[in-house]
């Protein structure tokens, strides 16, 4: 899905955010969803990328809310990108 004129705003916010963490000496870790995000099946077989999306076999970068929500709790309770974006897709 690309970007609309409305959700650039939102982005470069984004972006500017992530750059002062990167610069800062605080510990954080910050998560970029795939570009669909929408309420779906739970079926705990996501990725985990760095910081390009996670695309699937049809080149789409997706992610179901409730997969979403197993790879942020999974990050919280065994940290892997402590001072790195993390991305999650299909």
């Amino acid at each position: 899905m690309p970007a609309s004129a409305a959700g650039e705003p939102a982005g470069a916010g984004h972006r500017d955010a992530l750059n002062v963490l990167r610069t800062s000496n605080r510990l954080w870790t910050y998560v970029s969803p795939a570009e669909e995000i929408a309420p779906g099946e739970r079926t705990g077989r996501f990725r985990i990328g760095g910081d390009q999306p996670v695309l699937d076999a049809d080149g789409r970068s997706r992610i179901s809310v409730e997969d979403m929500a197993v790879a942020l709790i999974d990050e919280a309770e065994l940290p892997r990108f402590v001072r790195r974006r993390f991305t999650v897709g299909y």
